[in-house]
């Protein structure tokens, strides 16, 4: 299994190599489906119990990332997009008023199946949400670091399986 892990990951650094700027499939937008182009985050809210145990708000405070669409379905839909760029949420409890911050900044090659499900490879930390026995986490708000995939189910239900990183529930920091 981590054999087969270390050959994804190791495709997705390839990936995202050839498609940084200055690499040949970077100044075609990579296999001609187009150019990178802005993918921001919306703000959004979660009621108590949810995520966390109290209301909780994430909003962007730089938002910086980007995708590329590498492959697409005959009806024009992604198949394979790779996201990337800096990414800083702002969260807060709404009702204390404490706030942190969570870097989100990581890189992702997502994999979009037919039938809804998705599978993440990811490099770096992202924010995943995971709601009561919906997946391989706990409830909460989680920065997830390293390398990892992600498989989201059609009703997104998380499954992650790390390569080596760490997870923290960003719940804690603004309890």
């Amino acid at each position: 299994m981590r054999f087969r892990m270390s050959v994804a990951v190791a495709s997705v650094v390839a990936a995202i190599v050839a498609a940084l700027p200055g690499s040949a499939s970077a100044a075609t937008g990579g296999s001609g489906h187009g150019a990178w182009e802005p993918a921001p985050q919306e703000a959004f809210e979660m009621p108590a119990g949810a995520r966390c145990d109290f209301a909780v708000r994430v909003e962007p405070i730089v938002d910086e990332v980007r995708k590329l669409t590498l492959a697409t379905y005959p009806d024009g839909s992604p198949k394979r997009e790779l996201f990337t760029g800096a990414l800083i949420d702002r969260v807060t409890n709404l009702e204390t008023g404490a706030t942190s911050t969570a870097d989100a900044s990581g890189t992702a090659l997502v994999v979009y199946g037919t039938d809804g499900s998705m599978t993440w490879y990811v490099t770096g930390p992202v924010l995943l949400g995971f709601r009561e026995n919906a997946g391989s986490l706990p409830k909460g708000l989680w920065i997830v670091d390293g390398q990892f995939t992600v498989e989201f189910t059609p009703t997104f239900d998380k499954t992650i399986t790390m390569l080596h990183g760490t997870t923290h529930n960003v719940c804690t920091d603004v309890d």
